[in-house]
């Protein structure tokens, strides 16, 4: 939620392939062109790795612990 308007708001978190240059910048403008403008992330994070089950799934329930984890502190 943003603090100013208690509205949700999008966070994209990503990784990046091996030589890729996208920059949290690019992937906004990507979306902007894409997705209703309420659903354009404020926000990209890159990292690594994502959390995967043994099957390869994204693990969503450990991004949003680690998220709300944040806020706590």
């Amino acid at each position: 939620m943003s603090r100013k308007t208690k509205a949700p708001f999008y966070r994209q978190i990503a990784t990046r392939k091996p030589g890729e240059t996208a920059s949290a910048e690019n992937i906004i403008d990507f979306c902007k062109e894409k997705l209703a403008i309420y659903k354009v992330p404020k926000i990209v994070e890159f990292r690594d790795e994502l959390p995967k089950s043994a099957v390869g799934k994204i693990l969503r329930k450990i991004l949003r612990d680690e998220e709300a984890a944040k806020k706590i502190r």
